[in-house]
């Protein structure tokens, strides 16, 4: 008897991280400082938030002897046993935004090292937004090996945020919902999105959303991946739900636009023919992988049944 053959399919970006987050040597100023100093011990080389990447990988340069531990995060210690840093800086420019480059990188490099940036990129950022204390107004300096910072007036820890979006796509009769937001290139449709809000679960934030943005009432969320979205501190978490009906009342404020897609039209848009109904997301996306993840599961399980 043969097994069923896996097929393996890709991952979004920022997903795939093989760091060791090292918890323990984090909170111990001894083991950190012995991080710190081990000669194969690495600093990831940013400009600004941008990433540097030379002959297909990150560039990680050796610490210099003058650095000082306060002005690094300590990002983890790799599968090669080296611990990896990056330096806070206080001053980000003008490249606060996801950039051209900062999105092509995904394709330019393996996948541990997309998400080892993207870890960077979010810590480095917050650290920069966040020079003084939330509860009293003091000056807060990095703790934890950069992963908090401690206000020096009242004491007050605060911690790096990561926030919740649901990305999520409803279906019914065998068609997906599909949105388009103001800004985006001509063409280009994705999932619908939107922020987590305080006191929901993700299940209530994806019946919110849907119909808030499109009039949809929906039931039965199911939920299928997530990503970190370093741009700057998110969490994308990739649902399925089913829609009562499928007429749409579209917010106007929040969409431009959204329509009922089906499974030939999904493929073909997923494949690139000039043909589709719509231009795809990146492969980087998660709401590229939804939509392959609805046209190898959903559909094709319901095509069978």
């Amino acid at each position: 008897m043969h097994g069923t053959q896996q097929i393996e399919r890709p991952l979004p970006g920022f997903v795939g991280g093989t760091l060791d987050r090292v918890d323990h040597v984090r909170t111990n100023p001894a083991l950190l400082a012995q991080a710190f100093a081990d000669p194969a011990a690495r600093r990831l080389v940013l400009e600004g938030l941008e990433p540097v990447e030379a002959e297909g990988h990150l560039l990680l340069e050796p610490i210099g002897a003058g650095a000082q531990i306060a002005d690094h995060v300590l990002l983890g210690v790799d599968p090669q046993a080296r611990p990896i840093f990056a330096r806070l800086v206080t001053d980000l420019g003008p490249n606060l935004v996801p950039t051209p480059r900062s999105r092509a990188i995904a394709g330019l490099i393996p996948a541990e090292e997309v998400a080892l940036y993207g870890a960077a990129r979010s810590l480095v950022h917050w650290h920069a937004r966040h020079p003084f204390c939330s509860v009293c107004g003091g000056s807060t300096r990095p703790v934890k090996a950069g992963w908090s910072r401690r206000c020096e007036a009242c004491g007050a820890e605060h911690f790096p945020r990561t926030d919740p979006v649901v990305i999520m796509l409803a279906e019914h009769e065998g068609r997906g919902l599909l949105g388009r937001q103001h800004s985006w290139p001509e063409g280009r449709y994705s999932a619908l999105a939107g922020f987590v809000e305080p006191g929901e679960t993700i299940e209530e934030a994806v019946a919110r959303e849907i119909y808030e943005e499109a009039g949809v009432r929906v039931h039965s969320v199911r939920y299928v991946m997530s990503q970190p979205w370093p741009f700057p501190s998110s969490l994308m978490i990739a649902c399925v739900a089913q829609a009562q009906d499928d007429a749409l009342r579209i917010d106007a404020t929040e969409i431009e636009h959204a329509f009922w897609c089906d499974a030939d039209g999904v493929r073909a848009a997923m494949a690139g023919d000039s043909s589709a109904p719509f231009i795809a997301p990146p492969q980087m996306a998660v709401a590229w992988h939804l939509l392959d993840h609805w046209l190898a599961t959903v559909v094709s399980a319901g095509a069978s049944a």
